[in-house]
């Protein structure tokens, strides 16, 4: 379950690294590397999105444990071999992202509300979608 983490030392989050992190984040799945996506997200990921909820065929959406989310970009990277994002806006509060980009192959765009752990690692994430 996603939990404040009020009270860490590398809190609150500082816009110079949620900049850089989106970016890297953009440009990983833009390489189509699992591992260099993956490489983004603690091993206690949360993840909701109807997008899930449909590739996955499960009512909630939800995607639990690095493991899953493993399986779950694989089937996305292949449902969508011509996946590319272009980083629209990076909005940050005390201990979360958004991540506001397009997504070219589906001519659409995506806001994900990404809470971090203290080692800067995506925790929970909520997809958002325009369409």
């Amino acid at each position: 379950m996603c939990k404040l983490t009020m009270g860490n030392p590398t809190l609150p989050l500082q816009g110079s690294f949620t900049r850089q992190f989106a970016q890297e984040w953009v440009d990983a799945w833009n390489s189509h590397d699992l591992d260099r996506i993956l490489a983004h997200y603690d091993d206690d990921i949360r993840l909701v999105s109807p997008v899930a909820r449909k590739l996955l065929n499960n009512d909630n959406g939800v995607v639990e444990g690095k493991a899953a989310l493993r399986d779950y970009f694989h089937r996305g990277l292949k449902a969508f071999p011509d996946l590319q994002f272009d980083l629209i806006e990076v909005l940050w509060g005390v201990e979360t992202i958004v991540v506001y980009y397009a997504n070219k192959a589906r001519g659409t765009k995506t806001a994900e509300v990404m809470q971090l752990t203290s080692a800067g690692k995506v925790r929970c994430v909520w997809a958002n979608y325009d369409q």
